[in-house]
């Protein structure tokens, strides 16, 4: 069950968060939304949906809302003054769990974006969904690792395939889906991206994340 929580930028705004820490998580994933300019929130039907499949394995999950967004802080930064608000999410997650603990990161569209250039600075598992290759400067990429992880729809305007595979080439053992008939959006393709990011915990996380009755090793 997710509990609200206040997460202070150091230097900047208070940003509203939602985690989950069941007793006994040993393994975190923060998740970060689409656009703040656009209607993008810690709502959105895909991170809420990838959040609910890392709960359903015994993860610990922080969503939140970048600064001005919803009941958060500030103003909107351009993504450079969002990297501190992930990072501030990465920090706030792991006083919520065992010292030495994994963490992860995902980050959907404009989300993706700011989780990818902070991973450029400080390796960790990581889900780009969507990543607007066609819209942003992703010239600071992640590391190549194989607990990287690329989903994207086959008809994703924002994210055309050619600049998928040309993207990807250079991210070698990461793992690329591509979800037949997806857009940006991904309507009506929540469950089989769910799936996916479900794998891609399944890369990276113990065995012993998963809950009785739900998907694991």
């Amino acid at each position: 069950m997710e509990e609200s929580v206040t997460l202070d930028v150091p230097g900047g705004p208070s940003l509203d968060g939602r985690l989950a820490a069941p007793p006994g998580a040993g393994v975190g994933v923060v998740l970060c939304h689409p656009h703040p300019l656009y209607g993008g929130d810690m709502d959105n039907p895909v991170v809420v949906r990838a959040a609910e499949v890392a709960q359903g394995r015994g993860l610990a999950t922080l969503r939140f809302n970048f600064r001005g967004v919803g009941a958060s802080g500030g103003t909107h930064g351009g993504g450079a003054a969002e990297m501190d608000d992930v990072r501030t999410a990465l920090a706030r997650l792991g006083a919520a769990l065992p010292g030495g603990a994994g963490i992860g990161l995902l980050g959907y569209s404009f989300g993706a974006w700011v989780c990818g250039r902070v991973a450029a600075e400080t390796p960790l598992p990581l889900c780009l969904i969507g990543p607007p290759l066609g819209m942003l400067d992703w010239s600071t990429a992640p590391p190549a690792r194989p607990d990287l992880c690329v989903i994207a729809g086959s008809r994703d305007p924002y994210c055309p395939l050619p600049e998928l595979e040309r993207f990807t080439a250079r991210l070698a053992p990461a793992r690329v889906a591509v979800i037949d008939g997806a857009d940006h959006f991904f309507f009506g393709k929540l469950f089989p991206m769910g799936e996916e990011v479900n794998r891609w915990l399944e890369g990276w996380t113990p065995a012993s994340a998963a809950l009785p009755g739900q998907p694991g090793r």
